[in-house]
């Protein structure tokens, strides 16, 4: 049973909080967080991505970018990161991830590319890529409730 996921980006500013607002939009019952692999620590959210999540109904505003961290790997349930190159650096580093380590667009073969920098469209069809990893992933953590 999944009880606790954890979205994993880069800086823990673009992707992860946008994974994790809709995660927790989708899965109410269950813990959701994120971290950044290089996080930008303590850092809100980019405006755009609040922006986005806010026109969803959406409020991120909050979020303060952290470091992922042994504990947090360990807490998880699951653990869903943006890109093939995140899994492998967590799979080196925290040895206990082995089994609930995987790519937020595994089921549709895909990496989420980063939006950092870009503008509102690249952020866009950013989140969409998100929106579909997390909507395949809710649907099967809701199938084996």
């Amino acid at each position: 049973m999944i009880r606790s996921i954890l979205t994993v980006c880069v800086g823990n500013i673009c992707r992860s909080p946008m994974a994790e607002g809709l995660l927790q939009q989708r899965l109410p019952n269950i813990e959701v967080s994120s971290a950044g692999i290089g996080a930008l620590s303590g850092r809100s959210a980019d405006p755009i991505a609040i922006d986005l999540l806010r026109e969803r109904g959406l409020d991120i505003t909050s979020h303060r970018a952290r470091q992922i961290s042994d504990w947090m790997c360990r807490k998880a349930d699951l653990i869903l990161v943006m890109e093939a190159a995140h899994k492998r650096v967590i799979e080196r580093t925290y040895r206990n991830v082995r089994g609930k380590l995987f790519l937020i667009g595994y089921h549709g073969k895909f990496d989420v590319f980063d939006p950092y920098r870009q503008g509102r469209e690249r952020f866009e069809a950013c989140l969409n890529m998100i929106a579909c990893g997390v909507d395949t992933w809710a649907a099967r953590i809701e199938a084996i409730g």
